[in-house]
């Protein structure tokens, strides 16, 4: 069971978030902005998380962290449409996603998406209950008061730790999303080769902003992209899929874990990795995992 991160106060959330963004910059599998896994092991994928803290927990438990060489994927923790008090108190996932990252580290990989960037370089996002940057910052106002602004830094600083994609040795490549069909001939692929800079974020033109807010790549266009990149399968979210799991042609699959249809998938990366669709097949509905979500 990951502990509720409501008794630490902004100290200790501070100090949390704090430890968990040196973690993720130490891995050791990290190379500029991406983190390489080796072919052993198993990688549970998702997709979207939205605040969801039962999906979260389903999603933990089936992870199995506790065996070695084990893997977890999380993106778009932050920004569910489930408001207490007219506020986003979402600043808890980040405070579970980083108590889980410091129980394990090495093995849990929360990666950057759109969200997550919105909030840390305040741009205007919605899913809908309004707009989720200001709604985030009111759950900071509403939880901490006078010492909000030390944790909102702390936030900031968490985010912008965290990787921008995992790759595995098999040749699957997971990301939040994928750049769109605008923005991809000026692409700068050399991003995952380096630190991310202040640049890389900025809106539209970024290259961070791109991968991350990028929707409608044709499946003749993700085929161009996994020939460039060397990469076998695509593994990303940012879409609505009301199955849970698609397949974009061969290589590409989307996920959404934050609906009750959703799903996660898990790779064995000892094996032949699998097309998009025989991927999709494999998907785990999260409503079927039991978890502990007290």
């Amino acid at each position: 069971m990951i502990p509720s991160p409501d008794q630490l106060g902004a100290e200790g959330v501070t100090k949390l978030l704090d430890e968990a963004s040196a973690i993720l910059r130490r891995d050791p599998n990290r190379r500029g902005c991406v983190v390489h896994l080796p072919d052993r092991g198993r990688l549970l994928a998702t997709g979207d998380l939205h605040d969801h803290p039962i999906h979260f927990a389903r999603v933990v438990a089936f992870a199995q962290l506790g065996q070695d060489d084990h893997h977890l994927i999380l993106h778009e923790l932050i920004h569910g449409d489930r408001l207490m008090h007219g506020a986003d108190l979402s600043w808890r996932m980040l405070a579970r996603a980083a108590m889980l990252l410091r129980a394990h580290p090495g093995r849990v990989h929360p990666m950057l998406a759109n969200h997550e960037i919105a909030q840390a370089f305040d741009q205007p996002v919605s899913k809908g209950a309004g707009e989720n940057t200001a709604l985030f910052r009111d759950g900071l106002d509403w939880s901490f008061g006078e010492d909000a602004d030390v944790v909102d830094a702390a936030v900031r600083r968490f985010i912008r730790s965290m990787p921008l994609a995992v790759r595995t040795q098999g040749g699957i490549f997971c990301s939040h999303s994928l750049p769109s069909p605008l923005a991809l001939a000026g692409f700068d692929a050399s991003v995952f080769d380096r630190e991310l800079q202040d640049a890389d974020f900025e809106a539209r033109r970024g290259a961070a902003w791109q991968l991350t807010w990028g929707r409608g790549i044709s499946a003749a266009q993700v085929d161009a992209l996994a020939e460039a990149w060397s990469v076998r399968l695509f593994v990303a979210g940012h879409k609505h899929v009301a199955e849970g799991a698609e397949a974009v042609g061969s290589r590409l699959l989307l996920l959404n874990s934050d609906h009750e249809r959703g799903v996660v998938v898990p790779f064995q990366l000892d094996r032949p990795v699998p097309s998009a669709l025989d991927a999709a097949m494999s998907a785990v509905p999260i409503q079927m995992i039991e978890g502990d979500e007290d």
